[in-house]
């Protein structure tokens, strides 16, 4: 059952009651259950003091900032310092005085006229600063606030952490949900006295002391609230036919050939398609429910082979025509639980492919519970992912070189594929030779060029020596030949991601991430904030070596595609947009826009191993397809046009999704019907 909201009386004691500000405390940072960091918080003299760090595989923000509040709660000054994700120096400040706010950080600068009370959102934050909002809502008219630079949050209590999770003479906290920060409301805990007490998630919680030991139980609270959220949701965009569904009129296109046919039906039965043929060849059913494609591009549902999935991923995949994608690691709770959701039609999502990742243990570890320290333990990994229907393993970076063959060798026995990052101190070949199926990341070929003088790759040197040298390493050179060919021989498939390289060696954070300049401005503004490059800071002298960084990639990953190896598309990025952008980053490497169509379908099935279910739109396969004004198979940006999506039959429209989730339209669109 969701959690009970608060009824105005019950709220009136926590509305009403005095807000102290925040007290000295030291709060425990958590990634997927391992600690990462710290956020100490202290008050002094009128203002509050916050550091914050966590580790992350090498990565991770280490933010000091300081900040005074109004009567109001909300910010007159900010000063932060540090570095962010990716160790990029930063500083940011904002003042508000007489009316008139000012702010400045690494991506933004700007003033305006405040009337009433705005709340700044620091771009660079201690997680503190989300407790701080939260009080701010409690005491604004109507629990609403302005946000700078842009757009407005309201708070809404959802209710108390119920007592008999809470513990014996545990304090009584409370989660509250904040909208207008993310598509869906964003969770928080504060205490009796208005404490921020933990802020949680299934990848990354923040815990002040009180909260510290009920991590699953805050997140097993969160997610009937979130459940609910997502159901409601669910239900209203999803329309469940109880008749056959024709389309007619469409162009197919048919990834095995490369075909597209004109007047073309396509008559779906429940979850599967009966029959296609030619308009004047289908009757209509009685009672079916015609959609007329007029004319429309009708394909197979799109891949995305590099997910995690989190709040908001599945729905803006299905907005998008991802009908499929693979995540490539995930919690293993919350994340099976997802994926249960996915299918039983309470959540928006695609139909989801399992990789389940391992790592070894040490400080720079990837964000997971499957650490190994021997190979005893990596086979005990991999059966327990065997076992919960997972059907790859993603080595990460950290599982020791001699540890690879037995991981291979335990998942290959129990019919699951290998892949990930080619672990430190060890080569592509290596990899590939230990039993790996497939790579991630295209940076890692490059990798291999540079593994005679680079070998400890889990830090910021797997990106910042491929900016630096990529250009070095051109199709024709004997090395690059030769890897290409032994990846090819060995039938290695590749995950290259390259939308992801392209952010971060574009060079300038303040710029919108390369492939997202139209989407962003249709983004509620404090989607749109987080939609900038973040770019790496680049290296005095080795500017041009990053402009011609992606453009090296490219070529690379035509020569790749040209010799026969198999590529998959996928994004590890904002889902389903930047998947766009993805297969144009492919057509502009040279490879022809069809064949394009045909890696982010087709191909995609047959690598997963479900081709006789999905891949392309034909008798006895699922309804798993897509409607495209334009032709992609042509101008491959076309792929941005979907126009409605449908998943085992069950239809979407994806600009009403959009709607619901504050994305606005694209001027001049065409609405759509999904017929009657």
């Amino acid at each position: 059952m969701p959690a009970p909201r608060l009824g105005a009386l019950a709220l009136l004691p926590l509305l009403l009651a005095p807000v102290p500000p925040a007290a000295a405390r030291e709060d425990q940072i958590v990634m997927l259950g391992n600690p990462a960091g710290a956020q100490s918080v202290a008050l002094q003299g009128g203002t509050t003091r916050a550091e914050y760090s966590f580790n992350d595989r090498g990565r991770g923000d280490h933010i000091v900032a300081t900040w005074k509040l109004d009567a109001a709660g909300v910010p007159i000054e900010y000063h932060g310092s540090g570095n962010d994700y990716y160790k990029v120096a930063v500083s940011e400040t904002f003042r508000l005085a007489g009316g008139r706010a000012s702010w400045h950080n690494r991506a933004e600068q700007g003033t305006a006229t405040v009337t009433g009370e705005a709340f700044y959102v620091p771009m660079n934050a201690p997680p503190e600063m989300l407790g701080v909002l939260t009080r701010a809502l409690l005491k604004a008219p109507g629990h609403r606030l302005a946000l700078l630079p842009a757009g407005e949050a309201s708070l809404e209590a959802v209710g108390p952490l119920p007592a008999e999770e809470s513990g014996a003479g545990a304090a009584r906290i409370t989660q509250y949900q904040i909208s207008g920060l993310d598509f869906s409301p964003s969770p928080i805990w504060l205490g009796s006295d208005g404490e921020t007490v933990a802020i949680a998630s299934g990848w990354f919680s923040v815990l002040a002391p009180p909260a510290q030991g009920l991590l699953p139980r805050l997140l097993a609270t969160q997610q009937q609230a979130s459940d609910a959220w997502s159901a409601r949701l669910a239900e209203a965009q999803t329309l469940v036919p109880t008749e056959d569904v024709l389309i007619r009129n469409a162009r197919l296109f048919d990834p095995r050939d490369l075909t597209v046919t004109a007047g073309t039906s396509v008559l779906i039965r429940g979850e599967r398609i009966v029959q296609v043929a030619d308009d004047g060849a289908v009757a209509v059913p009685a009672g079916a429910r015609v959609i007329e494609a007029h004319g429309r591009f009708l394909m197979p549902g799109l891949w995305d082979n590099h997910q995690h999935f989190g709040d908001n991923v599945g729905v803006l995949d299905i907005a998008r025509g991802v009908t499929s994608a693979r995540d490539m690691a995930n919690n293993t709770d919350q994340f099976l639980e997802r994926v249960a959701r996915f299918d039983a039609g309470t959540e928006l999502g695609p139909r989801v492919f399992k990789a389940g990742i391992i790592d070894g243990a040490g400080p720079l570890a990837g964000p997971t519970k499957m650490r190994i320290n021997n190979a005893a333990e990596a086979i005990q990994d991999v059966d327990w992912y065997a076992d919960h229907g997972y059907g790859q393993i993603k080595i990460y970076s950290s599982v020791p070189p001699a540890i690879v063959p037995v991981i291979a060798a335990e998942a290959h026995a129990r019919g699951l594929r290998v892949s990930g990052h080619v672990p430190a101190f060890m080569s592509a070949h290596q990899f590939v030779a230990g039993g790996a199926d497939e790579i991630q990341h295209l940076n890692f070929i490059v990798l291999d060029f540079l593994f005679d003088q680079l070998k400890e790759t889990r830090n910021m040197n797997r990106f910042t020596a491929v900016a630096a040298h990529a250009r070095e390493f051109t199709p024709e050179k004997p090395q690059v030949q030769e890897l290409i060919a032994y990846l090819k021989r060995h039938h290695t498939v590749l995950d290259p991601t390259v939308n992801v390289f392209e952010a971060m060696f574009c060079g300038n954070a303040a710029a919108v991430t390369p492939g997202l300049e139209q989407i962003a401005p249709r983004m509620p503004p404090q989607v749109r904030r987080s939609l900038l490059s973040g770019a790496l800071a680049v290296p005095k002298g080795e500017e041009e070596a990053y402009r011609e960084a992606l453009p090296a990639l490219l070529q690379l990953l035509k020569a790749l595609y040209d010799a026969g190896v198999t590529i998959l598309p996928g994004t590890d990025s904002f889902p389903g947009y930047e998947l766009h952008h993805e297969l144009e980053l492919y057509a502009r490497a040279g490879i022809s826009p069809a064949e394009v169509l045909r890696l982010a379908t087709l191909t995609s099935a047959q690598v997963i191993g479900v081709d006789r279910e999905r891949g392309v739109v034909a008798p006895g396969k699922l309804a798993d397809l897509i409607l495209v004004d334009g032709d992609p198979s042509v101008n491959i940006s076309d792929i941005e046009r979907v126009s409605l999506v449908m998943r085992g039959g069950r239809i979407y429209d994806p600009a009403r999704i959009e709607q619901a989730l504050g994305i606005a339209p694209v001027t001049g669109s065409r609405a759509f019907t999904a017929g009657s």
